[in-house]
């Protein structure tokens, strides 16, 4: 069995770190604020989330909420409060500034991202489970766009998430003309790639993500850059990309190994 590393922190973190062998979990970890993004967790989640990437044994990293919410957005208390002082600038500024970071690696690190979403997901909080790579979402989830009704546009990734799974014009309707959807809509629109029951969804999302984590490390890492590249590359461009990506695959000692044991069949 792999082994279990309970990283960097205590549980009173507003985010934690643990590594299961090639299986990495962070962990939201503000339950008695439904888990909103201030300023504490957007530091820790740019810290672990730079840990994570930054670990080649690592091949998958699962995002899951504490308590009975996955993400309930921004801390508006934080957000009403500079807007009552008029620095909303310097305030929000420097919250996106730790958040973004943390997304930014999301997208960018060799890893697949598998957002595991539970309760609710709103504003940010559905922005974070529609940026990572993968979704898997129990059967009480609830996705609020929440952005409009705020009379703001979206932040943490939602409009690249969104626009990348479902198109601009799905995109514009879940922003601005929807009050909330169920995990079987998203599902439906593509959004999340699985729907469980509740009381399944760990054992679910640890199913997956090891199923992900079987996938070698070069391939894995090639064909989530290859993807996320694809909507915004010129066709030669991304058949030169994925004719370097899949050399350098077939340079590794997994690509060998396989290839032997498929050709080896039968004989």
């Amino acid at each position: 069995m792999p082994t279990s590393v309970d990283a960097t922190s205590p549980p009173e973190d507003p985010a934690l770190l643990r590594i299961e062998g090639p299986i990495a979990t962070i962990t939201l970890n503000r339950p008695s604020a439904f888990n909103s993004i201030d300023l504490s967790i957007a530091k820790k989640l740019e810290q672990l989330s730079a840990e994570v990437e930054a670990d080649d044994n690592i091949r998958v990293l699962v995002i899951e909420g504490e308590g009975r919410a996955f993400c309930a957005g921004g801390n508006l208390q934080t957000i009403g409060a500079a807007a009552e002082a008029d620095n909303i600038a310097p305030v929000v500024g420097e919250l996106l500034l730790h958040y973004h970071a943390f997304i930014t690696s999301l997208r960018r690190m060799p890893k697949i991202v598998l957002a595991s979403v539970h309760g609710s997901a709103a504003g940010a909080g559905l922005s974070l489970a529609f940026v990572a790579d993968l979704c898997i979402a129990a059967e009480d989830a609830r996705f609020t766009p929440a952005y409009a009704k705020l009379g703001v546009s979206p932040d943490g990734g939602g409009t690249v998430g969104a626009v990348a799974s479902v198109g601009a014009r799905r995109a514009l309707q879940i922003f601005l003309a929807e009050d909330s959807f169920s995990a079987t809509q998203a599902h439906n629109w593509g959004l999340v790639a699985k729907v469980v029951p509740a009381a399944e969804l760990k054992a679910a999302t640890r199913e997956l993500a090891q199923r992900l984590a079987q996938n070698a490390p070069a391939a894995l890492a090639a064909t989530k850059a290859l993807i996320h590249s694809a909507p915004v590359t010129p066709i030669e461009a991304q058949l030169d990309a994925e004719r370097n990506a899949i050399i350098d695959c077939m340079h590794t000692k997994e690509f060998r190994i396989a290839v032997k044991k498929f050709t080896s069949k039968g004989k």
